[in-house]
């Protein structure tokens, strides 16, 4: 059994198809199903709201792990805490008040998570890391799929966990961003909880067995 999870990202998937890729990730293993929410106004890109999370009740089993790239989250929170919903993550840069949604999202039985930019620094959350369930490391500029990683990142997911070690927190750490089978070990290494991977996945002939093959990586 592995110990992280995988998060495929259905930004990259087949809409015309999304409830039979879903299943398919789903047969693969994958843990969660990870919805990117993109405004046009925080990042450079529109994508879905919560009516395509709903239109997959009843199709899956897996929880929702929502990511809102969107300025005034907390306007929004109530639409995407469904039933299905295990994490809703916020990102520190688009919250001037970043404690009060982080209780905000946890008043509403979810998981509170918060991302970072590549060029955020991980001291702006240290007066809420132990507010959090879970801090999403963006590994690339969000906005679009298909991104290559940046490899800085590595040193900042590594940076975190020695945060969360010395602190005695218990939040997980996300990577989001150009995660492939060809560096997913390598993120995990250094101390990645949870992969999302969209277009690695995807894109791929066999949906299925992708998943399968990133829940079988070997880390050591």
């Amino acid at each position: 059994m592995s110990m992280y999870k995988l998060a495929p990202s259905i930004l990259s998937a087949d809409f015309s198809r999304l409830g039979a890729e879903v299943a398919l990730i789903e047969q693969g293993g994958a843990d969660l199903i990870h919805v990117d929410v993109m405004d046009g106004h925080f990042v450079p890109n529109i994508t879905f709201g919560a009516a395509v999370m709903k239109s997959l009740d009843g199709h899956t089993k897996l929880p929702y792990d929502v990511h809102l790239m969107i300025e005034e989250p907390d306007r929004y929170l109530e639409d995407f805490a469904a039933a299905g919903t295990e994490f809703i993550t916020v990102h520190q840069e688009a919250c001037i008040h970043l404690d009060r949604t982080l209780s905000h999202i946890r008043s509403l039985g979810k998981k509170a998570g918060v991302s970072l930019n590549p060029a955020t620094p991980l001291c702006l959350l240290s007066e809420v890391l132990s507010a959090v369930d879970l801090v999403l490391i963006m590994s690339v500029n969000p906005g679009f799929g298909g991104q290559k990683f940046i490899p800085a990142a590595l040193d900042k997911i590594r940076r975190l966990a020695a945060l969360r070690k010395e602190g005695g927190h218990d939040f997980l750490i996300e990577v989001d961003g150009g995660v492939t089978l060809a560096n997913a070990a390598e993120v995990l290494a250094a101390g990645a909880d949870i992969l999302v991977a969209g277009s690695a996945v995807f894109s791929a002939d066999d949906i299925a067995a992708r998943t399968a093959a990133f829940k079988k990586l070997d880390v050591k």
